[in-house]
């Protein structure tokens, strides 16, 4: 009878052993073992808000079993974000999408992080600065704008989204590039009052992505003169770069997906092949221009190389502005 009962205690301990073994091997693998939460800079609406929210429908979609979740943070101009991504805990679960602002904010006293704080995995977007005038003005390319404001110093009002902002910095690079004054205006609201007063002759032009002007182009009221990109805008793909014009500038405002520094590396590898697939599928692509988004594909060590780049450019422009 001992015996009997020795060998029924020691079939239970193993099935015991091995019902544990069954339940290890069935945990979720990254990322679908807990919610990714991706921290938006920006507020609900933007640009930013909206490339990001789409990246992550369509990453959820490839990424089996997953669930993003977007929290904004756009406190501080987007501080409060980027330094809450950059602090978080590097398991995978805490990604944030950065803006060109980070490349900015250490060069203005505003913010510490840098990009060395982050991993890149993606940016969907990078929308260069264009060069946008009222469709009446006299001037029809670059060349013949800044030839009217070297005639006209200071008398050029460019609108901006406010002091310190990228397209006011895109601006200020054109006055140091061609030897010009503007006089810049601030419209802190945004887009649609720098719209309305460029269609309304209260201002004369502005630097800022073009997609954002879509609708005023195509109903006749402004008009695009010049992109500050590496290649043709997929909206504007009849408008020269300055490059093509003979000016090597590139100012653009791009937004990145990224996770903390010290995220595991093969889970950074699990979302920038997500995220290369999503980004140069056709079907995202069209997605974000019926948002009147240009899309890009950046992916991996090139986002990390962009906002190295971007760091070093502003490091030389703001110093001492």
């Amino acid at each position: 009878m001992k015996k009997i009962l020795v060998v029924l205690m020691a079939l239970m301990m193993m099935a015991v052993m091995v019902a544990g073994c069954g339940g290890d091997s069935k945990k979720a693998a990254y990322p679908a073992d807990g919610d990714i939460t991706v921290i938006i800079p920006k507020a609900p609406g933007g640009g930013t808000d909206v490339s990001a929210r789409s990246l992550m429908q369509f990453m959820q979609k490839e990424l089996a079993g997953s669930k993003f979740v977007p929290v904004n943070r756009p406190d501080g101009g987007g501080v409060t974000g980027m330094v809450e991504t950059a602090n978080a805990k590097a398991d995978g679960h805490t990604l944030g999408m950065v803006t060109v602002e980070l490349a900015m904010f250490p060069h203005q006293g505003k913010c510490q992080n840098t990009y060395a704080d982050y991993v890149g995995i993606c940016a969907p977007i990078a929308a260069p600065a264009a060069l946008i005038v009222a469709a009446e003005a006299p001037y029809n390319s670059l060349d013949e704008f800044i030839a009217y404001a070297k005639e006209n110093p200071g008398k050029v009002q460019m609108g901006n989204s406010g002091i310190g902002a990228i397209w006011h910095i895109a601006a200020m690079s054109l006055e140091e590039k061609f030897g010009v004054k503007f006089k810049h205006v601030p419209y802190p609201k945004g887009t649609a009052d720098i719209a309305a007063a460029i269609a309304g002759k209260h201002i004369d032009a502005t630097l800022a992505d073009p997609s954002s002007f879509k609708s005023q182009v195509e109903a006749g009221n402004l008009k695009v003169l010049a992109v500050m990109a590496d290649s043709r805008s997929v909206i504007y793909p009849d408008v020269p770069t300055f490059k093509e014009l003979g000016h090597d500038m590139t100012i653009r405002a791009w937004a990145a997906l990224v996770a903390p520094k010290d995220t595991p590396k093969e889970k950074v590898e699990v979302l920038r092949n997500a995220a290369k697939k999503v980004c140069e599928s056709q079907e995202f692509k069209d997605y974000l221009m019926k948002q009147g988004i240009d899309p890009t594909v950046i992916i991996g060590d090139d986002v990390d190389a962009m906002m190295k780049e971007d760091h070093e450019l502003y490091a030389k422009f703001l110093k001492n502005k």
